[in-house]
């Protein structure tokens, strides 16, 4: 008789419909939205071209894409000021504030340790991922 198998990690204590709690992980944990809420976290509010320049190798699109689903979220407001030129700024919302903690462990982390797994990046590509290889690249074993 097989024994049942027991649940472990942080999905344990979701509810059976985990797939929103995936959706927003996914939202959160996503490299641009990381960035676009550590730049405003630590910057405060921001015009679009300004929040573009702070965050390098961010295109125009995904920018754009990344503040429209951040505000859809609510973890950002976007004011428009009815000025010429117009002006419109981009800030954290307190639900957006709520996630510093957790962008700063993260990109501290990511700059303490790139070194490392740059190695292991190199290191990998001469040996393979679970795979031995001699020193002329032919598989061993």
């Amino acid at each position: 008789m097989a024994s049942a198998r027991r649940i472990s990690g942080p999905c344990r204590a979701w509810p059976e419909d985990s797939a929103f709690i995936r959706e927003v992980l996914d939202r959160i944990g996503d490299k641009w939205t990381v960035l676009t809420i550590g730049t405003l976290g630590a910057a405060g509010p921001l015009r679009y071209s300004d929040l573009q320049a702070s965050i390098p190798g961010i295109s125009q699109r995904m920018l754009t894409q990344t503040l429209k689903h951040l505000e859809r979220d609510g973890l950002i407001t976007r004011t428009p000021y009815a000025e010429v030129p117009p002006r419109v700024e981009y800030e954290l919302t307190d639900l957006g504030r709520s996630l510093m903690d957790a962008v700063t462990a993260m990109v501290g982390w990511a700059a303490t340790h790139h070194s490392e797994i740059a190695g292991n990046r190199a290191a990998s590509e001469l040996t393979g991922v679970g795979r031995g290889r001699s020193a002329v690249g032919a598989p061993t074993g």
